[in-house]
């Protein structure tokens, strides 16, 4: 088995942390801390504008900015962006610092500041390269049945992903995702 990106590209998941022999996803229970704190993660940031655009743009012209298709970072400290801000994370991450800033809590600060000072990737500057796939290779992600929820809010996983017990509790979890590659 190899690696796959659920719902956004960026993030890449052990098939063997989240599917079982059969292909299908495990239950949240059964995934490793980590890997559950990001698929309930990407519940709250899928189809989420880029932050890019977000620093551009601002809240009061949100319909500006694109959804975003990338995401970075650790949860809660994550970047999230579109296909068209996409290299410039790269190159800061790569070229200009960023990846001194892995793994800390103001990762995405750090992002914002190097942004917003006017940096941007060179024009001809390429991005991370992902191999495509059907989306339809994959099932749907899982759904937390009752017993899976109170088991989840008993180890506290709604307040280290940035959602409220309530609203994980009442969570559907159907990211209506295209699963984009695997490697």
């Amino acid at each position: 088995m190899g690696k796959i990106s659920i719902g956004m590209l960026g993030w890449r998941f052990d098939e063997a942390h989240v599917l079982d022999e059969d292909g299908e996803f495990l239950p949240l229970t059964e995934m490793p801390p980590d890997v559950r704190e990001r698929i309930i993660r990407l519940d709250v940031i899928y189809n989420a504008p880029c932050h890019a655009c977000w620093l551009i743009h601002g809240d009061e012209h949100l319909e500006e900015c694109n959804t975003a298709q990338y995401v970075y970072g650790e949860p809660l400290s994550e970047v999230i962006l579109c296909e068209a801000h996409e290299p410039d994370f790269v190159y800061w991450f790569r070229e200009d610092g960023g990846g001194q800033a892995r793994g800390s809590d103001d990762f995405e600060e750090q992002f914002y500041e190097w942004f917003l000072e006017g940096n941007r990737a060179p024009e001809d500057y390429e991005g991370m390269e992902y191999v495509e796939t059907d989306p339809a290779d994959l099932p749907p992600p899982p759904k937390p049945d009752p017993s899976e929820r109170e088991e989840l809010l008993e180890e506290g996983t709604a307040d280290k992903v940035g959602i409220s017990d309530e609203d994980l509790a009442n969570a559907d979890l159907d990211f209506n995702a295209e699963y984009p590659g695997t490697e």
